[in-house]
């Protein structure tokens, strides 16, 4: 995903700029779709809905990123969007879009990679959702770790990632800290030992 980053900042000029506060909702799940959002400053959460309303936590959008691919068209948006801090956010309509890859070829490709990158991380979703809690979150932080270059998360956040009780992060993470394979700093996770994650990740681990 960091080679999508920032891809689509050339075409910034032709979208309307939004400066908003955090916990602004951007758009909802099933909502009529207006077009794409490029995130230019702050954080965005995307989030999925259960029809019993539970929330999920899928994506945390950085700077630099597409969102909102799948409301082309007038298409339903699949996921949600809310700011998790002050962000400034571009919107594009089909319109403009249409007159972006009119102008700009090269703009269609950067498109199609973000909504194809999506659509692979809701398929990569759905695959860990009857993993083990552990396993899940060592999967999920690798995740943001790849696309953020860090993992801007806390407890309550990656609860919600992975669609289970604060509680049981908690007993994992304590047991990740006491195997000093993670650090917690603020609003932060920083992993120290990489190699016994992946394997956590990937269910590899030694017994």
């Amino acid at each position: 995903m960091i080679n999508l980053r920032y891809k689509w900042k050339p075409y910034v000029k032709y979208g309307q700029v939004f400066e908003m506060e955090r916990n602004k909702v951007i758009y909802r799940q099933g909502e009529t779709g207006r077009g794409i959002y490029y995130l230019s400053k702050g954080e965005v959460k995307i989030n999925l809905l259960s029809d019993k309303g539970d929330e999920r936590i899928i994506n945390i959008v950085p700077p630099g990123m597409l969102f909102g691919e799948h409301g082309v068209q007038h298409e339903p948006y699949l996921t949600g969007a809310v700011t998790t801090r002050p962000s400034t956010v571009y919107h594009f309509s089909d319109e403009v879009i249409s007159l972006i890859c009119k102008e700009h070829p090269e703009a269609a490709t950067v498109y199609t990679n973000s909504l194809i990158y999506k659509f692979r991380i809701l398929a990569e979703i759905i695959s860990h959702i009857d993993s083990p809690v552990e396993q899940q979150m060592a999967y999920y932080l690798l995740k943001l770790y790849h696309e953020n270059g860090n993992v801007p998360m806390n407890q309550t956040s990656l609860a919600k990632y992975i669609g289970t009780s604060r509680i049981s992060v908690n007993k994992v993470i304590q047991k990740w800290k006491q195997d000093n394979y993670i650090e917690l700093n603020s609003r932060q996770i920083t992993i120290k030992n990489m190699e016994k994650m992946k394997a956590i990740a990937s269910n590899q681990e030694e017994a």
